[in-house]
């Protein structure tokens, strides 16, 4: 692999190995933050190689936890490594690595949802967002529960070219259960087809690069994980507002199994919803008895545009909420029974 060959520049000192850090630390694995550990280093080594070259890179980590992954970055000769940890008791054996490694791992400890990157790496790494990615990269074997609405976060950073987006086109290499990692990647038609599907692959070329057994985790998952290799394209395949074309995409999958004008009908006050769905679909081209899954980023993309006019035109359309509505005619109903009863 590219990095291979720099790996002699830097070496960590002999170390404590992972197993032994969690237990000198006295580190046990939280179910409840969905917490599992990969002590194997040449794994670990597998997914940094995967991320290309880091040679001189700035890396941010996300949920290092022990620093399985932390140590092979290190040892892939970069330039600064930036890892933010939220669990307080993984700091000492972070701290540990961060004196092995003077002057390349700072460590925050801190929440990587509301973690601000933007000012964390020097100016100079930014990129104009047409360029090649730039020198950065973000990495991370994340908590199963934290991921979904991770990768939502940040892919609305793509949108916007803000958080860790301000130095152009930044890569990212993560972890997910593999079920996760299947529907980041699903084709128009596959069973695994979904909102994330279409979310991330507008806005990025997304790869299913590595399928990690469970076993090779302590304690061990119920499922295998994926990872996933992330580069933001240069011009969305939608080009529409992150919270328009996730609103027309979430309605969509709201019921899979049906076909795609139910879901999209629901963008809709009820008074219009047949008129209007017809309206949106004639307009996008869209045949309506397509399932969601059969809809491609195109088809997405004809969505996104025409319900976007039809906002232009009805600027309440994009607040509208079926649910809300659904509540308020449940709430009449109910007052209409509760009077008829009190004639009687």
């Amino acid at each position: 692999m590219a990095a291979s060959g720099t790996l002699s520049t830097f070496r960590l000192p002999p170390l404590p190995t992972i197993r032994e850090i969690i237990k000198l630390f006295r580190l046990q694995a939280v179910k409840q933050l969905s917490q599992n550990f990969l002590l194997d280093l040449r794994l670990t080594d597998k997914i940094v190689r995967k991320a290309g070259d880091l040679t001189n890179a700035y890396v941010y980590e996300v949920g290092p936890g022990p620093g399985g992954i932390t140590r092979s970055i290190l040892n892939a000769n970069v330039t600064e490594l930036l890892v933010v940890e939220k669990d307080s008791r993984f700091i000492p054996g972070l701290q540990m690595l961060s004196d092995a490694a003077p002057g390349k791992l700072r460590i925050v400890h801190g929440d990587v949802l509301t973690y601000k990157i933007e000012r964390a790496f020097p100016e100079s790494l930014k990129r104009r967002w047409e360029d090649d990615p730039p020198n950065v990269h973000i990495i991370g074997n994340l908590p199963f529960s934290v991921s979904t609405p991770l990768i939502i976060k940040w892919l609305e950073n793509v949108s916007c070219k803000d958080g860790p987006f301000v130095y152009g086109r930044t890569q990212m290499t993560l972890t997910f259960q593999k079920e996760v990692a299947e529907r980041l990647t699903a084709s128009t038609g596959s069973k695994q087809r979904s909102r994330l599907s279409v979310m991330a692959q507008y806005l990025c070329n997304v790869q299913h690069i590595l399928t990690i057994p469970g076993r090779a985790f302590v304690p061990k998952p119920e499922v295998d994980v994926g990872v996933v290799h992330f580069t933001p394209l240069t011009r969305p395949r939608i080009e529409q507002p992150f919270k328009l074309v996730e609103r027309v995409v979430q309605n969509a999958f709201q019921f899979r199994r049906k076909y795609c004008y139910r879901g999209l009908g629901m963008l809709f006050p009820e008074v219009q919803r047949v008129e209007s769905t017809e309206k949106l679909l004639e307009l996008a081209d869209v045949d309506p008895t397509l399932r969601p899954s059969q809809l491609s980023v195109s088809h997405f993309k004809s969505l996104c545009d025409v319900y976007r006019k039809m906002c232009d035109e009805d600027p309440h359309l994009f607040t509208y909420n079926f649910r809300e509505e659904l509540k308020q005619n449940k709430s009449k109903n109910q007052e209409r029974e509760n009077k008829e009863r009190s004639r009687r």
